[in-house]
């Protein structure tokens, strides 16, 4: 593999990675702390989240930077965007927490298919 793409594949790798843990995060842990509650204490911590979206966010910023470089930027970016942005509501806007798993669950699935659908536009 170049050099050329070996970076941006790493970096939606690296995202889809991430974006993974998001979900399983929000959708599994709160499924094992009903079996093992000591796990319920990761369920509730604000600082994952907030951890997780810290990362997310230069991946991210750095593949909006990288996709400038791509045929269609555009599709990456609508895709990229609300979901980064999803995340960041979920995590940092207190009035929604609510609604935090849902919008951590559908930002990192948009992030994820974002990067999937650039990690393919760059390997195609």
């Amino acid at each position: 593999m170049s050099s050329r793409t070996s970076s941006p594949a790493y970096i939606d790798a690296s995202a889809i990675s991430i974006s993974a843990l998001c979900i399983v995060h929000c959708l599994a842990i709160p499924v094992l702390a009903a079996f093992l509650p000591v796990v319920g204490v990761l369920a509730e911590a604000e600082w994952v989240h907030r951890t997780l979206v810290a990362i997310a966010l230069p991946i991210t910023a750095y593949a909006l930077f990288q996709a400038q470089r791509t045929t269609n930027p555009s599709a990456f970016g609508i895709l990229a965007i609300p979901g980064l942005s999803l995340l960041l509501a979920g995590a940092f806007i207190e009035a929604l927490h609510d609604y935090e798993t849902v919008l951590t669950v559908m930002g990192a699935a948009l992030l994820a298919v974002a990067h999937i659908w650039r990690w393919r536009q760059l390997n195609s």
